[in-house]
Order: structure tokens, then sequence, then C-alpha cells
């Protein structure tokens, strides 16, 4: 039973990266469609950014005092302006930029940009030294191939639409309000700056997280700095009071969702990540939320699903395997260099079987420990 129990939980701790990181790319899927309602419903994106990750802070702030009190490093000056840059290009700049193409655009095209992000972020960490690559061997070859065969299933996804599939029935939910958008190039150049910066923001996160290895605490001061800045930018922006005044309707609960599960949940997710596998292991499942945005549309709001989406949907799934295949092989090869005798143990611990009940139940609460 404690064999079986091991042999369950190793695979679970080893692949808890990629569970955690499909869990907030379906956390992302729900937010395109529920912003977008909110927007069509008169909520200004910068008001909506600024209140998020004010939100947000405020429901980190317990969390990250109390959890990491002895493993949170003194907030120097210096420390404390990398943070604010690190907010400036993963909330304020970015979001606002993001969240007022999905204005101008739709949610399968922003979600389908923010594909390359995978791509320019492989590119800038490896520049960066950041991510090992050798392009001699399977896994260097594998994570070159893959993020190029992933941005040719982004592309396809943007580019060529082909026919559409007949939806057998009407949409399940209606997204009410006015969904005319005004201008779709507008739309598609703060898309393409917004993907930009959100690159280099994933690198810079990995940097800072070497100087300040506290996941909550750095979410909370992303959110209150990023909250703050987004104020600022916003008040220059929209002159009328009446845009800061929220109902308790789709736009109030569109904040409290981002705020709690985008803003909080899922940036810690990433960060931690981030730490554990790097920051191109993290936007390598940003495609997932693509495919999971098209059917969600197809299946529920009744939007038409078109060929070239499945086709590139198939075509991103390959690439990201391709890659996350190479990581993978690249992580056991640290492993068995920073232990050689990792891969004995392990190997000697799954096949011990205990001689008797007692020596079972000894050995048994040790392993569990263990893992």
């Amino acid at each position: 039973m404690v064999l079986e129990t091991s042999q369950v939980r190793r695979p679970c701790k080893r692949y808890k990266a990629h569970i955690l990181m499909t869990l907030a790319q379906m956390g992302y899927t729900f937010l395109y469609f529920i912003t977008e309602a909110s927007f069509n419903r008169g909520l200004n994106p910068h008001v909506y950014i600024t209140y998020r990750h004010l939100f947000a802070g405020l429901v980190m702030l317990p969390f990250a005092y109390f959890l990491e009190r002895k493993v949170r490093p003194k907030l120097t000056w210096a420390l404390f302006l990398e943070i604010s840059v690190l907010s400036l290009l993963g909330v304020s700049l970015t979001l606002n930029m993001y969240f007022a193409s999905l204005k101008y655009t739709s949610p399968t095209f922003v979600a389908s940009m923010v594909n390359t992000i995978a791509s320019m972020t492989f590119v800038i960490a490896v520049l960066l030294r950041l991510e090992h690559l050798d392009a001699k061997n399977p896994r260097g070859i594998a994570k070159i191939f893959g993020t190029i065969v992933s941005l040719a299933g982004v592309t396809t996804m943007t580019l060529y639409k082909g026919p559409a599939l007949r939806n057998l029935w009407g949409a399940l939910i209606h997204i009410q309000g006015n969904a005319t958008h005004e201008s779709w190039l507008k739309g598609s150049i703060l898309t393409v700056a917004s993907c930009i910066t959100w690159s280099i923001w994933y690198i810079m996160q990995a940097v800072t997280l070497k100087r300040y290895p506290a996941q909550l605490s750095l979410t909370t001061w992303m959110s209150f700095i990023g909250g703050a800045q987004s104020a600022v930018f916003t008040v220059f922006l929209e002159h009328k009071p009446e845009a800061w005044i929220i109902g308790f309707d789709v736009k109030f609960w569109s904040i409290i969702y981002s705020g709690i599960v985008c803003s909080g949940l899922i940036i810690f997710i990433q960060l931690w990540c981030t730490e554990e596998k790097g920051p191109v292991f993290v936007t390598m499942f940003n495609p997932l939320s693509t495919i999971m945005v098209a059917l969600l549309a197809y299946f529920i709001f009744g939007e038409k699903l078109y060929t070239g989406s499945i086709i590139g949907g198939v075509i991103v799934i390959l690439g990201l395997y391709l890659v996350l295949w190479g990581k993978e092989k690249d992580q056991e090869l640290r492993e068995k260099a920073e232990d050689p005798d990792l891969a004995h143990e392990k190997h000697k611990e799954a096949t011990t079987v205990p001689t008797t009940d007692n020596g079972a139940d000894g050995d048994g609460t040790k392993g569990v420990n263990s893992v």
C-alpha cells in the first residue's frame, strides 16, 4: 500500500508544475469572456486594471505577511525599484494595452496573439543565457523545432480561417452589450506591443525571483504597485468620475474574479513555476488557453469555429509537447549531474518490498514523509 502511494505521489510531484500551469490557462480562458462582457457593459479597461490589482493586493496581503515572514528578504530601495519596473511591465503598461486591444478586436484574436509570447520569451532567454540550448543534441533540437512548430500553429490560427464548422445548436450563454469593434488595426498594434512587454516581464521575473524568492510577497507588491501605476495612468485618460463607479453586475464580478484568480492565484502559480522550471516553460502553456477559448466560444457562446483554428491548435499542441520533452530531458540531465546516485536510489526505493507488517509500517511512514 505504501509502495503504491509513493508511486502515485512521485509522478504528481514531478508533474506538479505542468498541472498547475494547465489549471492557470483554464482560469485565463474564462477571463477572456467575462472581461469582454464587462467591457460591452461599459466598464473602462483602465479602471478595470486598477481595481483588479488593488483588490488582488488586498486579498494576497494577509497570506504573504503570515506565510512568508521567515523567508521574505529585506526590501531595499534598489529591489523596490526593480519590483516597480516589474510591475510596470507586467501590470500597468502591458495589461492596459492588452485589455484595451480586447475592446477593439475579439477574445479569439487576442488569445491567439498571446501565443507569440512563448517564442519571443524563448529567444530572449537564450540570448540572455537564462535558457540552456545545445543545438547539437536531441534535447536542444526538440526545443528549437517545437518553438518553430508552435509559432507556425499560432500563425495558422491567426491568418488562416478556412471553412466554418456548422454549429449544431444555438448559443447556451449570450454575452449582451455592444460588441462592435471600433478599430481592428488599433487593437492589433496594442496586442503586439503588449506581447513584447509581456515577454520581457517573464524574463525579468526569473531575475527578480533570485533576489526576492518570496512568491506571495512579490505577487502582493506587484498588485499594489501596478494598481497604483494604473490609477495614475487612468486619471490622465479618463476624466469622467462616473467611470469609476461600479455597480453590482457583471462589471463587479469580473473585477472580483480577475483579482482573486488571475492577479492573485495565477500570478503566484506562474512565479512558482518560473522559479522551478524557468520562464520558457511557463509561456509554452499559453497556447492551451487559445484552444480552450475557441472551443468554449463555439460550444457555449455560439461563435463560429473555423477549420484553421482546429488545424493550428493541433500544430500548437505538437510544438508544445516537443518543447516540454526537451526541457524534461534537460531537467533529468541536471538532476543526474547534481547527484549521480539519485536515479539508483529512486530505483532502489521503488523496488524495495517490506518483509514484515511492522517493517512495512515503519518504512512506509518514512517513505511518505520523504516525498
